[in-house]
């Protein structure tokens, strides 16, 4: 099942009965580290990674160690000792922090977790990552706050609210351990289907 935003605000007022009108995320890309520049940009859409990797000029590939931003920084305290990066960090939110800082300017490519387009980026008649795979826990969602707004029945309200964590559920095992791990070194976290 997939909804279309004009669908899933269909499929709403349908089941609450009410026409009022309220108020795989996973990407590679290329980029480039530079040399003395300990930085390296975050794509707009990061969630979080899976694998950093360069390439040097003789064309070997080497993947970069994910590690929290204070161990990257206690590896390499002086940004001006260089060498080929072995340790990566998200630092802020537009960049990530490399350790030691590039002795030379490597293509790189991370493959990452990417935040998917809001559902209203579909409009109405378009598709989002979102319309198409958790179109059952924005429905249940949906129609837990418009039953609240509603002051609709408890049963109907708990039913709804049952569904939505169910759904939520699965979504969360999408996701779930993806953070704060790094596939190259980790490995991929399986999950039955349900």
């Amino acid at each position: 099942m997939s909804f279309t935003y004009g669908e899933l605000k269909q499929a709403i007022q349908d089941y609450a009965e009410n026409d009022e009108k309220l108020s795989l995320f996973r990407k590679n890309v290329s980029g480039s580290m530079t040399a003395s520049n300990q930085y390296l940009a975050v794509p707009s859409d990061f969630l979080a990674p899976f694998s950093l990797s360069f390439t040097d000029g003789d064309g070997n590939k080497t993947f970069v160690d994910f590690k929290d931003v204070d161990y990257v920084q206690t590896f390499n305290p002086d940004s001006t000792t260089t060498g080929a990066p072995r340790y990566y960090a998200v630092f802020d939110i537009d960049n990530f922090i490399l350790g030691p800082t590039p002795d030379s300017s490597y293509t790189s490519e991370l493959h990452y977790y990417y935040r998917p387009a809001s559902l209203t980026a579909g409009a109405d008649s378009g598709t989002t990552w979102l319309s198409e795979n958790a179109s059952v826990a924005m429905l249940y969602g949906s129609l837990v706050e418009a039953y609240t707004f509603m002051k609709g029945e408890q049963d109907m309200m708990q039913m709804y609210f049952q569904n939505f964590t169910q759904a939520l559920g699965s979504l969360k095992q999408l996701g779930e351990a993806k953070e704060v791990t790094d596939e190259y070194r980790t490995g991929m976290v399986i999950r039955p289907k349900q």
